[in-house]
């Protein structure tokens, strides 16, 4: 059974236009409903407390030593300054010197890939950037004034110099091992 076009073109626009007229009264009808739901509901909202009443107190301690005054601060700043120079004295970086080479890479750049003896003292060989340098005893090393302290077949032992949080310059030990088969 074969339908022509034009009564499948009456037919279809004969259910979109019944399908139209159902879909305008389910509209009003939500419509309605929403404007019901919304007259409906009353929001409760409590009101805010009273802010409570600041009276300001005078300072009275005309006696003791103000907290704020200049006098105090500059005190404070006198003893935290010569205890800081006392401890610089101790422990701080040659400012002055020239650096070496393998001082601009950090530490974790830097790979022990070998030892050997040479003139009777044992000297360590590193990696930086695919290049092989030959360290010693007294050599500087990373980027945190590290001076190489002990070179032994297997490690290097060194001292860096670095700021703790305060400022203040401390020792801090440090230690590269022997990188086994390395290429």
């Amino acid at each position: 059974m074969r339908l022509n076009r034009p009564a499948l073109i009456v037919s279809l626009t004969l259910v979109f236009l019944g399908m139209a007229g159902c879909s305008s009264s389910e509209q009003e009808e939500l419509q309605q409903w929403m404007v019901d739901q919304r007259n409906a509901t009353k929001p409760k909202v409590d009101p805010l407390p009273e802010p409570t009443k600041f009276t300001p107190q005078a300072y009275n301690q005309e006696g003791s030593i103000e907290p704020f005054s200049n006098q105090k601060l500059t005190q404070a700043l006198k003893r935290e300054s010569n205890r800081g120079t006392a401890n610089a004295a101790l422990v701080a970086p040659e400012l002055s010197r020239r650096k070496e080479p393998l001082e601009s890479s950090p530490l974790d750049a830097v790979v022990m890939v070998g030892s050997l003896i040479k003139v009777g003292l044992p000297v360590a060989l590193v990696r930086v950037d695919n290049l092989i340098y030959q360290v010693r005893a007294g050599n500087y090393l990373g980027q945190n004034y590290g001076r190489i302290t002990k070179v032994t077949e297997t490690s290097i032992a060194l001292r860096e110099i670095v700021q703790d949080a305060a400022g203040e310059w401390i020792e801090r030990p440090a230690t590269l091992q022997l990188l086994e088969g390395s290429k």
